[in-house]
């Protein structure tokens, strides 16, 4: 059976889009806000973010999320965009910086705490957040769970969103540009990120061998280089 009679049963839900679309408004609010009671704020930043905004919406609505269905080169087209180069840019636009200086000094002051807690403190560890992006791939391509989430609109839509925010949970915590009160050493990041590289390479290859249920080897070959390529 190929993967064009697996993967026909779901349509990428526009949910998806919906988040971004509010980041995007919510992010543009502040500006202006930010604007009109401090120095205007960096020009280059609201454009990355913008740019991320576009990566991750074209990924999971549209053209390339739909055909992501039927072509699995196209399906990790649409994983290095969600999972890799839009958190790599939304990060770069400093979104909680700007919201800092957005807030009203007692908000700020509760979502500073917040960034200060043991959750924050565990989920932007560096080796936690490998783990669950690094992790979670490992999970979807070497089970069933890939050919599932082509079937099922909640799989599909928690896969998604958990792609996008671990591959946002694992930026931040390997570069600093908003304010992190839990800071690893740059020995350690560096460290850990040279494993999540390997891992990363090591499943491109296995995908290479083993294609998931229902992908071509063909498709799985061309897939696999992409993802390997695309991720260093």
């Amino acid at each position: 059976m190929d993967n064009h009679s697996l993967h026909h049963h779901v349509s990428p839900p526009i949910i998806l889009i919906f988040p971004f679309i509010i980041a995007l408004i919510v992010y543009m609010v502040c500006v202006y806000v930010s604007n009109r009671r401090f120095k205007t704020w960096p020009l280059y930043r609201t454009g990355l973010w913008m740019i991320g905004i576009v990566c991750a919406s074209i990924s999971v609505y549209g053209p390339i999320a739909k055909m992501a269905h039927v072509d699995f080169t196209i399906h990790m087209v649409g994983h290095l965009l969600l999972g890799m180069l839009a958190p790599l840019l939304m990060a770069l636009g400093a979104p909680v910086s700007l919201l800092l200086r957005t807030l009203p000094v007692q908000t700020a002051r509760k979502l500073t705490s917040f960034l200060k807690s043991w959750p924050a403190r565990l989920y932007t560890d560096p080796l936690v957040a490998s783990f669950l992006n690094i992790g979670g791939l490992w999970i979807l391509y070497t089970t069933s769970l890939y050919h599932l989430m082509h079937q099922s609109v909640v799989l599909h839509v928690l896969i998604h969103l958990h792609v996008f925010i671990a591959g946002y949970l694992f930026t931040i915590s390997m570069i600093y540009i908003d304010p992190m009160p839990h800071q690893r050493s740059y020995i350690y990041r560096a460290i850990v990120l040279v494993f999540a590289l390997a891992a990363h390479g090591i499943l491109s290859k296995y995908i290479y061998a083993s294609p998931p249920l229902g992908v071509s080897q063909i498709e799985a070959e061309t897939g696999a280089m992409l993802m390997y390529y695309g991720g260093i």
